[in-house]
C-alpha cells in the first residue's frame, strides 16, 4: 500500500503533471506527422528529461509514446501515409473508408479500439510482470548471460530482411559499448588517449544521432514534392450501434493477440497491426470487404498495434530486456535515474511500477478523450512543409544533447553516429540493433566474465534455464534463415 501511495504522490504533482501533458501534446503531434517515429520523439525528449525527476521524466516519454498511438491514426486514414509503422495496416481499410466519406468515423472508431487495446494491455503487466520478475530472480551469471543473448538474437532476427545485416549492428552496438573503462579492471580500452571518451560513448548522443540526425538528413536527401490527396470531406463523426457491433470480436479478438504479440522482444506494433488485420480478415462474415473499406479490418489492426504496449512494458520492466526501439531508449534513461529494470526492480521500486501503470492509464484516458473531439482542423497541420520541421528538429537534437552534458565534444558524438546512422540506412542496416547491442553488450560481457569466474563454459548448456534460453536464440536466427529456404523452394516449384 505505501508502494501505491508513492507512486501517485510522485505522479500528482504540478511538474509531473504538466510534464505529462506537454508529452501528450508532443505525441499526438509526431503521430500526425509522418517521417517522425515515437522512437526519434522519445530520443529527442529523453535529452530533456534527465535532470528530472524520475515520475515527471517517466510521465513525459510515456505520454508520448501512448500518444502517439492516437496520432499516427490521422495520417493514415486521411493521407494513406502511416505516421509511424505501427500504423502501416491502419491504411489498409482506414484510407479508403475516409475515401467513402466515412473518415469521421473511421477516426473516431480507431481511437476508441487504440484506447481498448492499451487499457486491455495493461492487464499483462499487471498480472503477468511480477511473476516473471519473480521466477527472473533465480537467475544467476550463467542465465543473465543466456537471457540477454535472446533478448539481442530476437531483434536482430526480425529487424530487417537480412540476418548478416542485422548480426552485424548487434555487434556494432557491442563494441561501442566497451569504449571506456573496463568494468573489472578499470583500464582504458579503445578511447584513443581521448580524455572524454574514458567514460564511455554518451547514450543520448548515440540515440539522438542514429534517429534524430540520421532522419532529417534522410529526408532532406529523398525529399520530393510529391503528396498525397488529404481526404478533407469526413462525413459523421461518431459510429452507430451496428458498426459497434461489427467491431466487437475483431477487437477482443485482436486485443489478446496484441498483448501477446508485445511480450516478444522487438515483436512491435507493426507486425502486430498486420496479424490482427489477417486474423480479422479470418473471422469475419465479409472478407471481400478488407482492404476496400472494411470496419472489421480497420478494428483488427488497430487493436492489435495498439496492445503491444503492455506487453512491451512488461518485457522491459521485468526482465530488463526492451520489448521494441522506444523501450530500449527508455530503459536506458532509467538507468541513468538510477532505476535498473529487471527481476530486482518490483522488490526495490514498487512505486516506480505504480507511477508507470498511472502514467499509462491516464496518458490513455486522456488522449482518448481529446481524440475523439473532430480532429479536422488538427489534420491542417498535415500541410504544414517539411522543411520547417527539419529546422525544428535540428534545433531541438543539438539543445537536447548539450543539456545532456553541457560538453560540445557530445554534440560532436550525436552528429558522427548521425553520419553512421546514415550510412548504416543506405546499407539496408537497421539502428535498433546497435542501440540494444550498446545498452545490453556491458550487461552480457559482465555477466559472461563473472560466469568464467564460477564456473565452466559447459555449464551454459547443463544449466537447465540457461540453455533453453540458449536454444531459443538459436533457433530466432534460424527460423529466418530457415523461412527464407522454404518461400525460395515455393518460387522454384
Amino acid at each position: 500500500m505505501n508502494a501505491v501511495v508513492e507512486g501517485l504522490a510522485a505522479l500528482l504533482t504540478p511538474t509531473a503533471m504538466l510534464c505529462l501533458v506537454i508529452g501528450l501534446g508532443l505525441g499526438l503531434l509526431v503521430g500526425m506527422f509522418p517521417g517522425i517515429t515515437i522512437t526519434m520523439a522519445v530520443a529527442l525528449a529523453t535529452g530533456f528529461t534527465l535532470t528530472m525527476q524520475p515520475a515527471e521524466g517517466l510521465a513525459m516519454l510515456l505520454a508520448i509514446y501512448v500518444a502517439a498511438q492516437f496520432g499516427d491514426r490521422i495520417p493514415a486514414i486521411l493521407v494513406n501515409t502511416p505516421g509511424t509503422p505501427a500504423s502501416v495496416s491502419t491504411t489498409f481499410d482506414g484510407y479508403p473508408l475516409a475515401r467513402q466519406g466515412r473518415g469521421g468515423v473511421a477516426l473516431s472508431l480507431s481511437a476508441i479500439v487504440t484506447a481498448f487495446g492499451i487499457l486491455m494491455s495493461m492487464l499483462v503487466l499487471v498480472f503477468l510482470a511480477q511473476p516473471i520478475a519473480t521466477f527472473a530472480l533465480r537467475f544467476g551469471p550463467f542465465e543473465m548471460f543466456a537471457l540477454v543473448c535472446f533478448g539481442l538474437t530476437v531483434i536482430i532476427s526480425i529487424s530487417g530482411n537480412s540476418l548478416p545485416k542485422g548480426i552485424l549492428a548487434g555487434l556494432l552496438g557491442i563494441a561501442l559499448a566497451t569504449v571506456g573503462l573496463d568494468p573489472i579492471t578499470a583500464d582504458q580500452r579503445f578511447t584513443l588517449g581521448i580524455n572524454e571518451l574514458t567514460g564511455g560513448l554518451d547514450f543520448i548522443a548515440l540515440i539522438i544521432g542514429l534517429f534524430g540526425i540520421t532522419e532529417v538528413l534522410d529526408q532532406v536527401l529523398t525529399h520530393t514534392e510529391h503528396r498525397t490527396q488529404r481526404v478533407t470531406s469526413i462525413g459523421r463523426w461518431l459510429p452507430n450501434r451496428s458498426e459497434l457491433r461489427r467491431a466487437t470480436r475483431p477487437a477482443l479478438q485482436s486485443g489478446v493477440l496484441g498483448a501477446v504479440i508485445g511480450v516478444i522482444p522487438a515483436a512491435g506494433g507493426d507486425i502486430a497491426g498486420i496479424v490482427g488485420w489477417n486474423r480479422a480478415k479470418a473471422i469475419s462474415k465479409h472478407p471481400e470487404e478488407f482492404g476496400k473499406g472494411s470496419i472489421e479490418g480497420l478494428v483488427g489492426a488497430d487493436t492489435a498495434s495498439s496492445s503491444t504496449l503492455g506487453g512491451s512494458l512488461t518485457t522491459t520492466l521485468a526482465l530488463g530486456i526492451p520489448g521494441d526501439s522506444v523501450m530500449a531508449i527508455m530503459l536506458g534513461s532509467m538507468v541513468i535515474w538510477g532505476i535498473q529494470p529487471g527481476p530486482s526492480l518490483f522488490e526495490r521500486r514498487p512505486d516506480i511500477i505504480v507511477t508507470i501503470v498511472a502514467v499509462m492509464l491516464l496518458a490513455t484516458i486522456v488522449t482518448t478523450a481529446v481524440s475523439l473531439i473532430r480532429t479536422s482542423a488538427m489534420a491542417r497541420l498535415l500541410d504544414l512543409r517539411p522543411q520547417w520541421l527539419w529546422g525544428i528538429i535540428l534545433v531541438f537534437c543539438v539543445v537536447g544533447t548539450y543539456a545532456t552534458t553541457n560538453n560540445v565534444a557530445t554534440v560532436l558524438q550525436m552528429l558522427l553516429f548521425g553520419l553512421l546512422g546514415l550510412g548504416l540506412r543506405r546499407l539496408g542496416i537497421a539502428a535498433a540493433p546497435v542501440v540494444l547491442g550498446f545498452l545490453l553488450g556491458p550487461l552480457a560481457e559482465a555477466n559472461l566474465r563473472r560466469a568464467m569466474l564460477i564456473g565452466e563454459p559447459v555449464q551454459f548448456l547443463t544449466q537447465p534455464i540457461s540453455a533453453v534460453l540458449l536454444l531459443l536464440a538459436a533457433g530466432s536466427l534460424l527460423l529466418p534463415v530457415l523461412r527464407r529456404m522454404r518461400q525460395r523452394r515455393r518460387v522454384r516449384s
